[in-house]
This record gives structure tokens, C-alpha cells and sequence, in this order.
């Protein structure tokens, strides 16, 4: 590799970055839409890598593409290589005068409200960094889309990805005054069982990404729990819609609470078994398993760990 940055070193670094996108995504053309030019041209740039390296790195076939054992063990040195020249160069950059564009997927209902506050935090504390904001529910694919890191609420389980959980979601159970006023009184009062069979037998709405024909809750105190199962009136992968569904008195639904707290404050709609709890969801930053991060990104993750647990609705993290 000495010879690789001896001249020339910034274009031989960009091969090495197109090879390294190659070979995470998988294909010349998903690196050639992550860099946002042609695959001929991305094609053209490993052939010169391959010349400059005087070795085979990628063969093609029907089946794909794959690494050669030469083109495995470039890439894990260019890795080193390129996450060094990294940290070098950020470390010579004054540290906090962060500059680049920050690629983020968020979720539609977050990325509209809650998450603006701490984005703006961000934004004025680095003015040299810009921010690609875009609404997404479901994880990116991190080796066909460039993006730098994903906010996500809910369980994580791919294992190839990293996720730090930041806060808690707490999650409560609504009703319009026009629906709640037809449940029976004391309902907190009865058994686990006579209250899933009396809610069971109202109109429900459900949030699909959570949950579609059922919800648990557990006591607020105590071990006991029950499960209330319904078929839902209305299914919809919008929290936005679903709340205002909701207000309309068409069934009832389990909500973020953030998403609620005015209604709730207002008398739009009403809490109902506030002493049975749903279990919160998670809300995590999630980016590929790489070894080095920009310290742009470090330093946006450092202002959600900040801002989230402290906003409206939102519970800091409860060690278990």
C-alpha cells in the first residue's frame, strides 16, 4: 500500500473508496447509485485499482460479483488505510469546526416533530455541517443506499448493524370522550380477563408496523398481565393517521405518548387503563458496523443522546 499513496494519493484514496463501496454493496451498479455516478464509471475505477495494484480484485460472473482472496485482503487494508487518512485529517481540522453532509433515514411521525428540536440543536451547534433529512419508516439497506445512519423506533434485528438505544417510547392506550363514555365504570377494577373480553368487544384501530390483531399490557404494579384481542376496524402504517382516527371516535388504539400529550391535556381524547401498561419501544441510531465513524456522525449521536430522553413523552433509558 506504500506505494499506492506515494504519488498522487488523494486520487489513488477515491479508487480505494470506490473498490470499498464495490465491495460492500455488493454490485457495480448499487455502488455507482451510492456515489451518485454511472457503473461504467465505477467499473473503470476498480480496473485502475486493479492496474495500480497489479492484481485481480473482483470477478464477475453470472451469479454476481465477489472478491478475489487479493481483492478480500485490499479491502480490509484500504479500510485501515482510508479510516487513518480519516482520523489524521479530522484530527488537523480544529476538532469542532465540523464540516460534509450527514445522510439520515427517520421515521416519518419523529423525523415531522419530536426529532426537529434535537436536529436543530445539531445544526446550530456545527454550521458548517448540512443534513439530508428523509422520512423513512423501515431501516435503509445500508450497502445499496448512501446513508450514514438511521433512527429507528422499535426492535432492531439485523446483526450486521450496530444500534445504540437512546430512549424509551412509552405507549398508552386512547379513546375519543364520545367512545370511552360507553365503556363500563370501574374498569381498572375488574380482572385481567373480564376487562380483555369488554375491550376486546369494541372497535379498534391498529398501527401495523406494532401491532395488527392484538396488544398486551402488563400492571403497572404487580406481575399481572393480559392480552386483548381484536380485529381491527382500521390498519395503517401512519401514526399521524391513526390518532386522527381516533379523535373522529372510530376505535380505540395504542399510541406513542409523545403523540398524545396535547389531546390528552385538551380532552380530545382520553387515557383509558392508565394502570396497565404496553411495553415501550425502543428508540435507537442504527449504521453499518464499520470501524470508524465521521465526526459528524459522532457528533449528531452525541446530540441525540443529549436531547431525546429529555423531550415531551419520551423516558430515559431504565437499566435492566
Amino acid at each position: 500500500m506504500k506505494d499506492l499513496v506515494r504519488d498522487g494519493g488523494q486520487d489513488r484514496l477515491a479508487l480505494l473508496q470506490t473498490f470499498l463501496r464495490v465491495a460492500e454493496a455488493g454490485s457495480f451498479s448499487a455502488a455507482a447509485l451510492q456515489l451518485a455516478t454511472t457503473q461504467p464509471t465505477v467499473s473503470r475505477r476498480v480496473q485502475m485499482l486493479e492496474s495500480l495494484l497489479g492484481a485481480r480484485l473482483v470477478e464477475r460472473s453470472t451469479r454476481g460479483l465477489r472478491l478475489t482472496e487479493e481483492g478480500e485482503r485490499c479491502a480490509a487494508q484500504a479500510q485501515e488505510l482510508i479510516d487513518g487518512w480519516q482520523t489524521l485529517a479530522e484530527g488537523l481540522d480544529g476538532g469542532e469546526e465540523l464540516s460534509g453532509t450527514l445522510r439520515l433515514r427517520v421515521p416519518h411521525a419523529f423525523g415531522q416533530s419530536q426529532l426537529i428540536e434535537p436536529l436543530a440543536t445539531f445544526l446550530k451547534r456545527h454550521p458548517r455541517v448540512s443534513v439530508e433529512w428523509m422520512l423513512q419508516d423501515q431501516l435503509p439497506d445500508f450497502s445499496r443506499e448512501n446513508v450514514d445512519c438511521s433512527l429507528l423506533v422499535g426492535e432492531i434485528s439485523q446483526p450486521n448493524l450496530i444500534a445504540t438505544q437512546l430512549a424509551e417510547v412509552p405507549r398508552v392506550l386512547v379513546a375519543a370522550p364520545s367512545l370511552a363514555k360507553k365503556l363500563p365504570k370501574g374498569l381498572d377494577r375488574k380482572t385481567p380477563e373480564e376487562i380483555a373480553a369488554l375491550l376486546g368487544a369494541q372497535p379498534w384501530l391498529a398501527l401495523l408496523a406494532f401491532y395488527r390483531d392484538g396488544i398486551d399490557l402488563r400492571a403497572a404494579t404487580g406481575d399481572a398481565s393480559l392480552h386483548i384481542g381484536f380485529r381491527p376496524r382500521l390498519g395503517t402504517d401512519s401514526l399521524f393517521a391513526l390518532i386522527e382516527s381516533v379523535r373522529r371516535g372510530l376505535g380505540l388504539a395504542l399510541v406513542s405518548q409523545w403523540a398524545v400529550i396535547d389531546d390528552l391535556a385538551q380532552g380530545r381524547l382520553v387515557r383509558l387503563l392508565p394502570d396497565w401498561c404496553a411495553t415501550p419501544l425502543p428508540i435507537s441510531l442504527v449504521y453499518p458496523s464499520r470501524r470508524l465513524q465521521p465526526a459528524r456522525l459522532r457528533a449528531f449521536q452525541q446530540v441525540m443522546r443529549e436531547v431525546i430522553p429529555t423531550l415531551p413523552g419520551m423516558r430515559e433509558l431504565r437499566r435492566r
